[in-house]
């Protein structure tokens, strides 16, 4: 049985019995105004963030979810695009498709303003999406393509970055690993389907998708996820497994590489007002201006003393130097 069909037969086995913390941790139940979450949805929250982001959803975006879960996020993607499929939801578990048209209905019930017909199940593979190229507006997959292993996840990005429009959006959220695992762990099957082991290094997730041609990367959020512990997996070493939620944009690709944002700021305090490094980036004194990494090694090689670069926080949120 390949890895493919075991994690197939995993969330066959969730939707037809909800179990709440399968494997991952629970996604941020949005608040807002008018919206309600059915329990079962809810029970059915097989996430580790949220993919959610109400600035990426203005002006009534089209969007796309893979991997459909109990319908959670297709139903607050539908809050902000009360249209007839307005998002596309894709799951190659046909259980889980039903699922999520049974849960729909439920939801109907409890938001009066919420119809099954704003989304648009399809079954489909994450590897061939059965969607138009340069139709999508935001796309999003929580908690999936840390699954993949290297050429398949690859291939999933790829199908992404074609469907997307021109400075369109996929928003993720994923486990990451800075330790190595052993292959042991990396060729459990079942572990790589309960988003443990196939989990990355944070350079190597941005990696794979500025490789595909995604020119600018925003990491939204990095928090604690799991531990994998000698007792009770087959490791010698105590592992620390975390999650993020990163953004990555259809921009073109800079000619001196893509900008990737870590969280980093640039204050500027000298003497002057601002401090204008003539390459598009101002800084007000005593103003932090979130800068992209390769913005603050360049503003860090200029050996100034009136200039100070941030570590990464791995939080970013928006208007930056790009």
């Amino acid at each position: 049985m390949s890895y493919l069909q075991a994690t197939e037969d995993l969330y066959k086995e969730a939707a037809l019995t909800p179990d709440v913390g399968l494997c991952c941790t629970t996604n941020p139940i949005w608040e807002l105004p008018g919206l309600k979450i059915p329990k079962i949805m809810q029970e059915m929250n097989y996430g580790c963030g949220s993919t959610v982001h109400a600035r990426d959803l203005s002006n009534n975006p089209k969007m796309l979810y893979v991997g459909v879960g109990g319908g959670m996020e297709l139903l607050q993607f539908s809050y902000f695009n009360r249209q007839k499929g307005g998002v596309v939801g894709v799951d190659v578990v046909d259980e889980m498709l039903q699922a999520s048209r049974d849960n729909f209905k439920i939801a109907e019930t409890e938001n009066d303003w919420f119809k099954s017909e704003f989304v648009d199940l399809k079954k489909g593979d994450a590897l061939n999406l059965p969607v138009e190229d340069n139709s999508i507006d935001v796309a999003a997959q929580n908690c999936l393509f840390n699954i993949f292993k290297e050429e398949d996840l690859k291939r999933a990005i790829e199908e992404m970055y074609r469907v997307l429009k021109p400075h369109g959006k996929l928003v993720m959220s994923d486990p990451t690993c800075e330790q190595e695992m052993n292959e042991t762990l990396r060729n459990d099957d079942r572990l790589r389907a309960l988003c443990l082991s196939g989990s990355l290094p944070i350079k190597q997730y941005v990696k794979a998708l500025t490789d595909v041609g995604f020119g600018t990367i925003e990491i939204r959020a990095r928090k604690p996820y799991r531990i994998l512990d000698p007792k009770n997996y087959p490791t010698d070493e105590l592992i620390y497994i975390e999650s993020i939620e990163v953004a990555a944009i259809k921009d073109p690709m800079p000619e001196d590489g893509p900008c990737v944002f870590t969280g980093k700021a640039a204050i500027y305090f000298g003497d002057e007002d601002y401090f204008d490094d003539n390459k598009g980036h101002v800084l007000l004194r005593n103003q932090p201006l979130a800068v992209c990494d390769k913005t603050a090694g360049a503003l860090g090689s200029l050996g100034r003393d009136d200039i100070f670069i941030s570590e990464s926080t791995f939080h970013y949120d928006g208007g930056g130097c790009c």
